[in-house]
């Protein structure tokens, strides 16, 4: 029984190690993980569907590659464990490649710009980024947000949550004075709570996004990246930027 079964071993640790691009072509269907709690980038429309700009990008690539496209949704710190499990082949969820995380996936090129910045309680006293150091801070976590907070309010007090609708009600009912998030978000979430909210529009982190596979899959990255100039020079990509954004993609 023992070569038998070290055979079947090796053979289940090779299928782990298959190129996900020839996993994807074969099986027909490209698996992508996103949560669905991040508009207009990922969310859940009134039937439930999981719709979005990224997922408008995903459904072009895997037309691009010829497959149908399955959509998993689940919570944004469990995706990269999913992914590196094999449960997904591809993360397309606003995530901001950075550093730290490219030690356990690989990313593409980067396919949208923004930046960090606060919104803030009307009565927190806070008028500028430095005066939410010894603050409460809202955070949601496994998020870059988080860890900038950390890095840049060392005397604040950081209160986490596991999501970014909660971080914005703690700031405006007054539980949390701030919530560092990405600007487009801390806009919208200004936009929903204007009496009680403002937003201090003081660029605290770059934040670039791009999607994720498994770390080393080269082959994959390859064509994420041919995919991601064909969309941009085709005029596809300006148009769904167009229609999530209401303004036409900043020039490279």
């Amino acid at each position: 029984m023992r070569g038998p079964l070290l055979l079947c071993l090796a053979l289940l640790a090779g299928c782990g190690d298959r190129p996900t691009l020839e996993t994807v072509l074969e099986r027909g269907v490209l698996i992508v993980g996103t949560e669905p709690e991040f508009p207009p980038f990922e969310s859940k429309n009134e039937k439930g569907e999981i719709v979005g700009f990224d997922m408008d990008m995903a459904k072009e690539l895997a037309k691009d590659l010829g497959v149908k496209l399955r959509i998993e949704g689940m919570p944004f710190e469990t995706l990269p464990t999913a992914l590196r499990g094999g449960q997904i082949d591809l993360i397309v969820s606003g995530m901001t490649a950075k550093p730290e995380r490219a030690k356990t996936v690989s990313f593409s090129d980067i396919y949208y710009e923004t930046v960090l910045c606060l919104l803030v309680h009307t009565g927190s006293g806070i008028e500028k980024a430095a005066d939410a150091d010894g603050k409460r801070i809202a955070v949601k976590t496994g998020t870059t947000g988080a860890d900038v907070a950390k890095e840049l309010f060392k005397k604040a007090t950081l209160i986490p949550f596991p999501a970014e609708g909660a971080c914005a009600l703690e700031v405006a009912t007054g539980r949390a004075d701030a919530f560092l998030y990405d600007r487009h978000s801390i806009l919208r979430h200004h936009k929903n709570t204007p009496d009680t909210t403002r937003v201090i529009d003081e660029p605290l982190n770059a934040e670039p996004y791009a999607m994720a596979c498994r770390l080393g899959d080269t082959e994959f990255v390859g064509r994420l990246n041919s995919f991601l100039r064909a969309f941009r020079a085709d005029g596809r990509y300006a148009k769904l930027y167009e229609q999530y954004f209401g303004e036409p993609p900043p020039a490279r």
